[in-house]
């Protein structure tokens, strides 16, 4: 994604959303923004942001309210209809910041925030992708909802793809759906594998146990290089006799877009206009 990442985060390409106001135009929002819409729109009122430190200043001023802003441009009303609608989002939410000193994997990323969020179960969601819904925050509250009631380890979201290699790459038997949704209890995951044994492969979204910290803290202790990544940490919980299941993303249920290559952003790009275009108006 060079040269637009030289300084500048990906997690903060623009993506069109549907407007808030009936026959108004879609909209531009950082992925960063649908993904913690996505969060409170499921419920979730805490959240940890894992961030750069260069990056910090940046990120922590984007998520406020800055009645500032609102008093400059009072006198154009009609500009402020969607800044009005993200603060009141913010309003909702307790927004921590966790700092990654050093780029050493997603799993890294996590455990950074383990401080913030403590032992208690949580949601984990990448920022630079978005989970596309007809109604938004309504696959996470299921995959929450399930690791609850059937006290898992760990429930991951999953999508059939043409070419598994590029991905975290789950193996399981089919098991009952759950609320409507296709299940796979998971048996094995390895990361991008030279060759998969299925085509699942796993979206950067996942509900999670406090199981997870331990996992992740023994895999760093004994990582002597490269990136910690959350495969990691799943694979470990599943040799350990952890329980857990994946929820199949059908298109019916939502797409998932990352943003994480120009022809990935290009698909994404055009799939929210498209989708802005025609779908009926936020709440």
């Amino acid at each position: 994604m060079l040269p637009w990442t030289h300084g500048l985060r990906k997690e903060f390409l623009p993506l069109f959303d549907r407007a808030a106001v009936r026959g108004g135009p879609p909209v531009l929002k950082p992925v960063a923004l649908l993904s913690v819409e996505t969060l409170a729109s499921a419920g979730i009122e805490d959240l940890t942001l894992v961030v750069r430190r260069e990056d910090l200043a940046f990120v922590r001023g984007y998520f406020r309210v800055d009645p500032a802003l609102l008093r400059r441009h009072a006198h154009q009303p009609e500009r402020l209809g969607e800044t009005r609608r993200l603060y009141r989002t913010l309003e909702q939410l307790t927004i921590r910041f966790a700092v990654q000193p050093h780029p050493r994997g997603f799993g890294d990323a996590v455990l950074c925030a383990a401080p913030s969020v403590g032992d208690r179960p949580f949601v984990l969601h990448a920022g630079d992708a978005a989970l596309l819904e007809p109604e938004r925050g309504a696959v996470v509250r299921t995959m929450a909802r399930l690791r609850e009631r059937e006290d898992l380890d760990a429930v991951l979201l999953i999508r059939r793809v043409a070419d598994p290699r590029r991905y975290g790459v789950i193996e399981g038997r089919a098991s009952q759906p759950f609320a409507g949704v296709r299940r796979i209890d998971v048996r094995a995951m390895l990361e991008k594998p030279a060759r998969p044994r299925s085509h699942w492969a796993a979206t950067a979204v996942y509900a999670f146990g406090p199981g997870i910290w331990r996992v992740l803290r023994e895999r760093a202790r004994h990582r002597e290089s490269g990136e910690l990544e959350v495969t990691d940490g799943i694979a470990a919980l599943l040799a350990a006799g952890g329980r857990i299941s994946a929820l199949v993303l059908d298109p019916g249920m939502g797409l998932w877009k990352s943003v994480g290559s120009p022809e990935g952003y290009a698909a994404a790009l055009q799939a929210t206009r498209t989708r802005a275009l025609h779908a009926r108006p936020h709440s």
